[in-house]
This record gives C-alpha cells, sequence and structure tokens, in this order.
C-alpha cells in the first residue's frame, strides 16, 4: 500500500531518474537483476527506483551515475533534486538556497539549529514528534538533514555561517544524556571551523532589561546571487521573507540578538561545560558559571 502511495506522489525529479535509468538499462540489454548486481542493490531495489514505488537513495544515484551515466551527468545532477523531495515541504524552497549561500545567520531558541545536528540528535528529534512517524520516513529525514552538513565544507565560495542559539536548547535533553553530550560535544568542534561563528543567549538576557530574541527563530541568507531573505516557520508553517524593508527590519533585529548573546569564546566554553555535565550527571544540568557578557 505505501509503495502504491509512493507511485503517487513520486516527484518531476525521481520520475525522470526512474524514466531515464530504465531506458539506459534496457539501451545496455540489462535486466534489472544484472543492474543491481553491477550497483550492489537486489532486482526489487531497481524494479521499486524504475516504478518510482521507492525514490533512488544518493548512493544509488551515484552508482548509476557510474554504470548508465555514460559522462552526461544526469545521475549526479539529479541528486540535488531528489535531496530537495525529501525535504518537508514548507522547507525545500529555503533549503536550495542554504545550500547555495553565501552566508548564513540563524538564531534557534528551542533546539540545535537543523544544520549542527548529530545523526542521534536528529533521529531522536525526529522520531520523538508528534504525530509520529513511521521509521521509513524518519531514516529519510534524518539522511535529508545531515546532506544539509556539507555546507560547511563547500568552497567557491566558502559561505560564512553564525549562529546564536538561546542556552535553553543547549539546557533541553533529546534523546538521552548521553545523545545531548554528543550532540554538545560535536556543536563546540563545528564553532572551532574558520567559517563558523557561535553564540549563546544565556537565559538572564531578560533580567537585562532588554532581550531582542523573544519574538523566535529566524535564518537569514545572503543568496548566490547576493539577494537577501529571510526564513521563519513555526508549527509546521513557514514563509519566505524577500520584501527589502522587511527583511532589513529583520536584520537589525538580529544584529541586536547577537550584540546580546555571549561572545564566541565564552560561547564555547559554555558548551563544552555543558557537554561535560550532560556525560557525567543524571540530572537536568545547572550552570554556575558567570560569563562576561
Amino acid at each position: 500500500m505505501a509503495r502504491a502511495a509512493n507511485k503517487e506522489a513520486a516527484s518531476g525529479a525521481a520520475r525522470l531518474v526512474a524514466k531515464f535509468a530504465k531506458a539506459r538499462r534496457e539501451q545496455m540489454g540489462m535486466t534489472q537483476d544484472e543492474l543491481g548486481r553491477l550497483i550492489g542493490y537486489t532486482a526489487s531495489a531497481i524494479s521499486a527506483m524504475e516504478t518510482c514505488a521507492q525514490p533512488p537513495s544518493d548512493k544509488m544515484l551515484m552508482e548509476l551515475e557510474r554504470v548508465l551515466g555514460d559522462g552526461m551527468g544526469i545521475f549526479e545532477m539529479a541528486r540535488k533534486f531528489i535531496l530537495m523531495d525529501k525535504y518537508p515541504a514548507q522547507f525545500q524552497d529555503f533549503a536550495l538556497m542554504e545550500a547555495e549561500a553565501v552566508s548564513l545567520s540563524s538564531y534557534q531558541t528551542y533546539v540545535i539549529d537543523g544544520l549542527f545536528q548529530t545523526e542521534n540528535y536528529a533521529r531522536a528529534l525526529i522520531g520523538g514528534g508528534s504525530p509520529a512517524l513511521p521509521k521509513a520516513e524518519v531514516d529519510e529525514l534524518v539522511d535529508a538533514r545531515l546532506a544539509r552538513r556539507a555546507l560547511f565544507d563547500r568552497t567557491n565560495p566558502t559561505p560564512m555561517i553564525e549562529l546564536v542559539l538561546d542556552e535553553s536548547a543547549l539546557l533541553r535533553t533529546i534523546g538521552s544524556r548521553d545523545i545531548m553530550s554528543e550532540q554538545l560535544y560535536a556543536l563546540a568542534d563545528d564553532a572551532e571551523r574558520d567559517n563558523v561563528s557561535l553564540q549563546v543567549m544565556r537565559l538572564h538576557r531578560g533580567a537585562k532589561g532588554a532581550h531582542a530574541g523573544t519574538f523566535g527563530d529566524m535564518a537569514l541568507v545572503t543568496t548566490s546571487e547576493h539577494h537577501h531573505v529571510v526564513y521563519l516557520e513555526a508549527q509546521d508553517e513557514s514563509v519566505l521573507v524577500s520584501d527589502p524593508v522587511k527583511v532589513a527590519r529583520l536584520t537589525h533585529r538580529y544584529a541586536k540578538i547577537r550584540s546580546q548573546a555571549l561572545s564566541p569564546d565564552d560561547s564555547v566554553s559554555l558548551i563544552r561545560k555543558l557537554a561535560g555535565e550532560a556525560r557525567n550527571d543524571q540530572h537536568p544540568p545547572v550552570v554556575q558559571v558567570e560569563l562576561q557578557q
């Protein structure tokens, strides 16, 4: 039943890959079983791909390019579009912009930003949502989320990535204490990258009389065409803001948020401290240290 539904819902990219793969296989005189053996899949997996019962994985696309591509790069080019299909509908337009961004600046309040998530954290977060998702869909969403990390290592141009993270996201245990500790250490390691800046907004910020981050999450993107866009998302609904006046207002707010957060060095120190507490303590971490604002 699920595979029949997949056929009906298959995207244009998946249908194009299926048609081209089948045509090339038949042109080369191969059966589904023969192609499967060459690329490390069963005949039923090849059949599922060709009938759109199951979209091709990224690994399958790379193998199809090797065996059937004939130097045209069709399957290689399809990888990006098949990946986009795996994202929730409200995120797909932003995902394309993020992958090609010149700069990305994000403020997140509830959970670790998806770009910085480990596999275990992402799986616990996605799998623990409501309504509950089938395991296959969770696996697909986790793979798609992890694929976003390619942005960290992209060159020509190397993107500049900024994240301001509310302290509550560091203190909120997702999955288990071990998963949270692993995530915090990975977050601190990512913050040490040359093209990454990470700052923490302390919980007591409002006690100082001003807190610019109370309106919630946002992500600001400078696209490859040097356009400025802001992405907002809440409760599975999203909006891309491109109006220059609105973008300028949100950009100014983000700048104020950033100015109110801890310095990058103090932020990484705090994250590593919390990571150690999450690893060694069975209770929610309570931070006693006061760092310079």
